[in-house]
């Protein structure tokens, strides 16, 4: 199916331009998050029409990324999970648990999907790096300490 990309959307394309996914990719995930609209002749004419809207809107939502990019960088945050003697948690560190934390320190706009752990959830005691993809073109990288608690 071919849509017109209403944002920046990573591995995909930029605003505005006409690109072929998959069918379920367009209607289960690009078109009802308004991500990006089929590409008819209606909707071509619809897209140049508002170009200029939808430019003004995607750079205000890059700069408020940068802003909170700018805050976040080098930031560490720790959390307190139950462990064993030899550093190996009951259960494990997930995008959940960092996100949660995150909002606690003060940075609500946050979610979980943003969180990126590269080797999966956290399963032992110790510092981990791990990125926050704030926007397609903001990914900051931040430490996440993970204490254990005596059960």
């Amino acid at each position: 199916m071919q849509v017109i990309l209403l944002e920046k959307v990573v591995n995909l394309g930029n605003l505005g331009e006409v690109v072929r996914v998959r069918d379920g990719y367009a209607r289960n995930y690009l078109i009802p998050q308004k991500i990006a609209r089929r590409a008819t002749d209606a909707a071509l004419k619809e897209f140049e029409a508002r170009r200029a809207e939808l430019e003004k809107v995607q750079a205000e939502k890059l700069a408020a990324a940068q802003a909170t990019g700018e805050k976040l960088a080098g930031q560490t945050v720790t959390i307190l999970q139950k462990a064993g003697v030899d550093g190996r948690l009951f259960g494990s560190v997930t995008t959940m648990d960092i996100a949660a934390a995150l909002v606690k320190a003060g940075f609500t706009t946050i979610e979980k999907a943003q969180v990126r752990l590269p080797d999966g959830a956290i399963k032992a005691v110790g510092e981990f790096p791990v990125q926050v993809a704030l926007h397609a073109d903001v990914v900051v990288d931040i430490t996440v300490v993970v204490q254990g608690e005596m059960a």
